[in-house]
């Protein structure tokens, strides 16, 4: 078969379904982690559909906080929920950061740096947009050790042969890459931690539609009747479920931190 399409997020709603519940469990252990005092300002970068802005919002209490995001329809969907609140939203690149320099007293980057194309020049815009002193942080599934919550679902298609897109910077995912690449940005106070979470679906059908149908690659209804049918088989068979039908998934992630220097 051919290689598979990059991931595009282009509908919010399926990417509630499909990321957004691990997006905020996690987010919420990389947010305690952080531990970032109320009344400042932050740049979330490729902020999706708001689901981690809520949670800042929420959590950290931030004087203001502009995010941006590649996809108008993921943009479109955040507005949906910050129509009332403090929250700047615009369409932009995470290469190319549309705001000033020395702007912000927080920057991060929520499950990003892996799709930025060039990790570096990504990391580098959110260094050039924090205040000295200011935290820059990121974190991202760890794919290389089989952390993403994706994962049954790409070792079954690629059982099947079937190649499944992955993101493009997925090497960045290691804390030795990170370690380095925050270092070799100048940042101070560099710590890296690991953010193990899990989320329960109430049954196979409900695992089926959020992690299968809603996967930002549309692969399922690309496939066969006959392919379809065989993933949908090797999935349940792979995927315990408790005396109820529920079935837990867990997931890891890697995280960093460091502050620019003053």
């Amino acid at each position: 078969m051919s290689s598979p399409e990059p991931i595009k997020f282009t509908d919010g709603a399926a990417y509630e379904r499909f990321m957004a519940p691990w997006s905020r469990s996690a987010g919420t252990l990389f947010l305690d982690w952080l531990a970032i005092r109320p009344g400042l300002a932050w740049a979330d970068i490729g902020a999706g559909n708001g689901a981690f802005t809520e949670l800042v919002l929420a959590k950290s209490a931030p004087s203001s906080v502009c995010a941006i995001d590649p996809s108008d329809a993921q943009i479109a969907t955040a507005r949906q929920k910050f129509a009332a609140k403090q929250v700047e939203l615009s369409i932009g690149d995470a290469m190319a950061v549309p705001y000033d320099a020395n702007r912000f007293d927080v920057a991060v980057m929520a499950l990003v740096l892996f799709f930025v194309p060039d990790p570096r020049k990504g990391a580098a815009e959110m260094v050039r947009v924090t205040k000295p002193g200011g935290m820059v942080a990121s974190y991202t599934w760890d794919i290389v050790r089989g952390g993403t919550p994706t994962q049954p679902l790409w070792e079954e298609l690629d059982a099947l042969g079937i190649p499944a897109a992955r993101p493009p910077s997925a090497d960045i995912s290691r804390f030795e890459m990170l370690k380095a690449l925050w270092t070799e940005l100048g940042l101070r106070d560099v710590e890296t931690r690991e953010l193990v979470v899990e989320r329960t679906f109430a049954d196979f059908d409900d695992y089926w539609l959020s992690m299968a149908v809603s996967s930002p690659s549309g692969i399922v209804g690309k496939l066969s009747q006959a392919d379809g049918a065989e993933l949908k088989r090797r999935l349940q068979a792979r995927l315990p479920a408790s005396a109820s039908g529920e079935i837990t998934v867990h997931a890891s992630a890697t995280a960093i931190k460091g502050r620019k220097a003053v």
